[in-house]
């Protein structure tokens, strides 16, 4: 007997896949999807599943960003032991190891304009591949405007409100965090930025603005620069993040008739 050769229906709505990434318009076969579709969600779920138990390779990542940065880099550690606590104890996650925490204590660094910190989050990948050029960008321009920078921050197994905590030590008056965001089926190195004014511990989300999908596929790396520094210069002029700092960037650009 010969095997049986799947029949697939394409979709009328087929050219909408021009315009997104998103999955629609894949066609059928009898009640399910073609083989073909079939197999590549399988794989972008396989990269989503990889991305949250990625992990960054700490020394070669410092060295790289001390290098090119021209700036000093610190590894420190979350509460977390392992990535399976991560998964399970958010809260864990958003403080620093004591460990870490005297550390930062001990630097007793002055005061400064900014601090960046880069964690894992939810895709190492994400950071590891897209933190750095960000920082080429942004980093020159903000020392060419005279703001004084703290040491880079390498925050292991972290999330968002660990930049506090950090921020706050490091007496920081502005804190940006890049992180790894959740993944998507078709963005599993998706990174985010979260900027703080006035970072301390106990911070809740409305204090920050945030600026997603940084990657080469979404947010160009020269966008999100230009984003960063506008953001950055609001906070430092106006003294406020968060809710109360609204993001009108691309307001008045052009001419109303």
């Amino acid at each position: 007997m010969k095997p049986s050769v799947e029949s697939s229906t394409s979709d009328v709505w087929q050219f909408l896949q021009v315009y997104t990434p998103a999955r629609i318009a894949l066609g059928r076969a009898g009640h399910s999807l073609p083989t073909a579709e079939l197999l590549k969600f399988q794989a972008d779920h396989a990269l989503a599943r990889d991305a949250v138990y990625s992990a960054i390779d700490v020394k070669s990542f410092s060295e790289k960003l001390a290098k090119r940065l021209s700036l000093p880099v610190f590894s420190l550690k979350s509460r977390v032991n392992n990535r399976q606590e991560y998964l399970q104890r958010p809260d864990w996650g958003r403080r620093l190891s004591k460990e870490s925490a005297t550390f930062l204590n001990e630097l007793n660094i002055s005061e400064s304009d900014i601090c960046f910190v880069i964690a894992d989050g939810l895709s190492a990948d994400a950071v590891s591949n897209h933190a750095l050029p960000v920082l080429e960008n942004l980093i020159p321009q903000l020392q060419n405007l005279n703001w004084g920078i703290s040491p880079i921050i390498i925050a292991e197994q972290g999330r968002v409100a660990i930049a506090d905590e950090i921020g706050f030590l490091l007496k920081a008056k502005i804190v940006v965090i890049f992180i790894g965001e959740r993944p998507g089926l078709s963005s599993p190195d998706s990174m985010g930025a979260y900027l703080t004014f006035q970072p301390k511990i106990g911070l809740t989300d409305d204090s920050r603005n945030c600026i997603s999908n940084i990657r080469p596929a979404g947010l160009s790396y020269e966008m999100a620069s230009e984003k960063l520094l506008y953001l950055l210069t609001e906070i430092k002029n106006r003294q406020i993040s968060g809710v109360n700092l609204k993001d009108e960037m691309d307001l008045g650009l052009g001419e109303i008739k």
